[in-house]
């Protein structure tokens, strides 16, 4: 547990994690905090171990599994800024 914050800051940097605020007061009631990923999706996953192990398991399909997750990711974080600027 000692790692968390780092762990967690890793996440955000690597796109995996975004970070946002909802407020339903607000004029613009969704603010996005994250930036654009810093660090590499793919070596962020690969360093948990659920996804470690995904990969020792399955080497042949493991990666595609990756590229469609870090997809995925991208397009959740480009939909929350979309929402945002509304």
């Amino acid at each position: 547990m000692s790692g968390t914050q780092l762990e967690a800051k890793r996440a955000v940097a690597a796109g995996y994690w975004p970070l946002y605020r909802f407020n339903p007061d607000s004029e613009n009631p969704l603010t996005v905090d994250s930036k654009e990923p810093t660090e590499s999706y793919q070596e962020f996953i690969k360093s948990e171990n659920r996804y470690a192990t995904l990969l020792r398991q399955f080497p042949d399909i493991a990666p595609k599994l990756f590229a469609e997750a870090e997809d995925a990711a991208r397009h959740r974080l480009e939909t929350y800024k979309k929402m945002a600027a509304k």
